[in-house]
């Protein structure tokens, strides 16, 4: 299945039902945005998603699709990793769909909202009276996955006493279940995801190189919505036509206006920060237009810059505007910016002078303003700062995205 089909049948769920046999639509449909977005990328007639909530047209999201339909045949272990509420899981059914296990179960375990003490016997198993609340044997993860495939989310928060038997199983692919001396073999493929930065967490001692480069086979690194931009309005359609299904309601547009600022908008929370969004915005909508509260949005400028290709001094501005963004521009503290640079107070407050970084937050937003950041004004009468792409981050080449 190429690309082009994984994009979705969202013309379909948006309203074009019917597609003509020479691949065109009919009235109704090809005027819809989606359709139109559709056809100005070159995509043919779309079939069954491999998920159906794997939305989008960008070359960021083909490139990760790509990766997945090479890997997917093949049984090998898979890395997925990006920030929280990229789709990580999506891409992790991708993976299940097609490949060679797809008729076999899925599972998959959350690491991080197991607590510690229950995760081994949650993954293995356990016998009865293995501990105090054992009173009944219990078939572990692996076993269910049994011969199929095994999702581990946020494998970065797994212990460290319990990663070397993690790693016995995806070697060997054997365990014990707890209380139990009898050896079990599996044939399970794992597929894991994390939003935390491992590599770090290895030279940090927090997690075990040995099973980092385990589970580093085939890294696919999912990119976050503000780097598929393009892909927003195709998203915030299909949350309409699914939320308005679930509440009975017929919403069929979407002002421009709504579709300009939420492509603006940096979305930390990714994807599901913008379903939250859509979800909330059909709740509220009484008519057939949706209405989006835009001032809800919290549209702080956006420390990124366009260009791609930046001098280490630059890097180094960015990053430094980036943490004080974060820790609303606290430098000193347990949670300020200096602690979490790894540096100290007076060390940051010099590389700040150093780059012209501002020490206190109004005078940088006297100076952000001096470089020409505007300001927007909507139909409902809310204001907010644009998120601001800039150019560079030298002294004196500060200049506003377009």
């Amino acid at each position: 299945m190429g690309i082009s089909n994984l994009v979705t049948d969202h013309l379909e769920s948006v309203g074009a039902t019917e597609w003509s046999n020479g691949g065109g639509l009919p009235a109704v449909g090809a005027r819809h945005p989606v359709a139109q977005s559709l056809r100005a990328a070159g995509h043919g007639v779309p079939l069954r998603p491999v998920h159906p909530e794997l939305v989008g047209q960008s070359r960021a999201l083909s490139e990760v699709l790509t990766q997945v339909e090479i890997v997917a045949p093949t049984d090998s272990t898979v890395l997925i990793v990006g920030e929280t509420g990229t789709g990580k899981e999506l891409m992790a059914r991708a993976l299940h769909n097609l490949g060679s296990r797809r008729e076999q179960p899925f599972v998959k375990v959350n690491c991080a909202a197991i607590p510690t003490g229950l995760l081994e016997s949650e993954l293995f198993g356990h016998e009865r009276g293995a501990f105090t609340s054992a009173v009944s044997q219990r078939i572990g993860r692996f076993e269910l996955a049994h011969p199929g495939t095994l999702f581990l989310d946020e494998v970065g928060d797994i212990p460290l006493e319990l990663q070397p038997k993690l790693l016995r199983v995806l070697q060997e692919q054997e365990f014990e279940r707890l209380g139990s001396a009898r050896t079990l073999h599996v044939d399970v493929r794992l597929v894991a995801a994390t939003s935390r930065n491992l590599a770090q967490m290895v030279e940090d001692h927090e997690f075990r190189g040995d099973l980092y480069y385990r589970l580093n086979v085939f890294p696919i690194a999912v990119p976050p919505l503000r780097d598929r931009r393009e892909d927003i309005s195709l998203l915030a359609w299909h949350f309409v036509k699914k939320y308005s299904q679930q509440m009975n309601k017929s919403i069929d547009q979407i002002p421009e206006e709504t579709i300009q600022t939420l492509s603006r908008y940096h979305w930390p929370g990714n994807i599901r920060e913008l379903q939250n969004v859509i979800e909330r915005a059909v709740i509220l909508t009484q008519g057939n237009i949706l209405n989006v509260q835009l001032e809800k949005l919290d549209c702080r400028p956006l420390f990124r810059q366009a260009n791609r290709h930046m001098t280490l001094r630059e890097a180094e501005r960015e990053h430094i505007l980036r943490t004080l963004d974060e820790t609303e521009w606290v430098i000193g503290g347990a949670h300020g910016a200096a602690a979490r640079l790894g540096v100290p107070r007076t060390s940051l407050i010099y590389r700040m002078q150093k780059l012209g970084v501002p020490g206190r937050r109004d005078v940088y937003a006297a100076f952000a303003e001096s470089r020409g950041m505007t300001r927007m004004s909507s139909k409902q009468g809310h204001s907010c700062t644009t998120p601001t792409r800039w150019a560079s981050f030298g002294a004196d080449s500060v200049s506003p995205d377009a």
